[in-house]
C-alpha cells in the first residue's frame, strides 16, 4: 500500500460489503460454535468400532503381508496362514489391553497408545 509524506499508511473509508461479510461471518462461526457444542460424539460407540476394527485389520494385515512374503519366496499357503493367525493373536492382545480401561460414558475421549 502506498505511503504518504509522513511515512504512514493512510486510512482508507470501510467497505460496507467487508463489515456485512464479517457480521455474517461472526454468526455463522457462533453457530458452528453451538451446533458442534451439543453434537458430541459417542465415546462408547467410538471405543466399540475402535475394537471391531482392530479385530478386522490386524488378522487382514496379517494375511496381506503373508501373501506378500509368500509370493516373494513362492511358499503359497505358509507365511500367509502364519500371519493371519499372528494377527489375531495381535488383535486379541490389543482389545484386551484397551478393553481394560473401562470406555469413558461422558464427555471424555479414548485413551491413545
Amino acid at each position: 500500500m502506498a505511503e504518504d509524506e509522513t511515512g504512514e499508511v493512510p486510512k482508507l473509508p470501510p467497505d460496507a460489503r467487508l463489515e456485512s461479510l464479517d457480521q455474517r461471518l461472526d454468526r455463522l462461526q457462533q453457530a458452528e460454535a453451538a451446533r458442534a457444542g451439543r453434537n458430541q460424539p459417542d465415546r462408547v460407540r467410538q471405543f466399540g468400532q475402535r475394537m471391531a476394527a482392530e479385530m478386522i485389520g490386524a488378522p487382514a494385515g496379517g494375511f496381506l503381508f503373508g501373501w506378500g512374503l509368500d509370493t516373494l519366496f513362492k511358499t503359497k499357503p505358509l507365511f500367509m496362514i502364519i500371519l493371519m493367525f499372528v494377527g489375531f493373536g495381535v488383535g486379541i492382545r490389543n482389545v484386551y489391553y484397551w478393553t481394560k480401561k473401562s470406555p469413558p460414558t461422558s464427555g471424555g475421549s479414548v485413551d491413545e497408545r
